[in-house]
């Protein structure tokens, strides 16, 4: 069942107060600052239900080695509070940063998605890029992309 949600811009800093909880979850606050959240070019959205921050996800402006020519954004940080999953809220986010990045010209989003996550991007349209690889500490992950409608 889907639940309504209010998606908005947010400061980096304020992705930690899901980022830690689903992504860093007892590993160090310090872990949930990545690099590049505080570059102009950088997104963050936030998803809300009755003013309360339950999801979040960001997006930096970079190249991936294998979509050379292309402008291209990484999105990372693909949270929902575990209270709140199941209810289409990753899929809301997902489609907030894809409209924001058509807005501004973005040709080509990636990401490299954690394997339990691989079935929203499966169902979004993104298309699977090099081989599955394991990132410490975190697990097997696998980068995934998607043309966007201005490409």
């Amino acid at each position: 069942m889907k639940i309504s949600v209010d998606i908005r811009p947010i400061k980096a800093i304020e992705t930690h107060a899901v980022r830690h909880p689903v992504l860093r979850q007892g590993r160090p606050k310090s872990d949930c600052v990545f690099e590049g959240d505080e570059r102009e070019s950088s997104l963050h959205f936030g998803a809300f239900r009755r003013n309360a921050l339950i999801g979040v996800c960001s997006a930096y402006q970079r190249q991936h080695h294998l979509l050379n020519g292309k402008k291209s954004f990484q999105v990372r940080g693909v949270a929902v509070l575990p209270i709140a999953q199941g209810h289409g809220i990753g899929k809301a986010l997902m489609k907030t940063i894809e409209q924001k990045l058509i807005e501004i010209k973005c040709d080509v989003i990636w990401l490299n998605a954690r394997e339990n996550a691989l079935f929203l991007y499966k169902r979004l349209n993104y298309l699977p890029l090099g081989e599955p690889f394991h990132i410490d500490k975190i697990g097997v992950h696998h980068c995934v992309y998607k043309i966007l409608e201005n490409a």
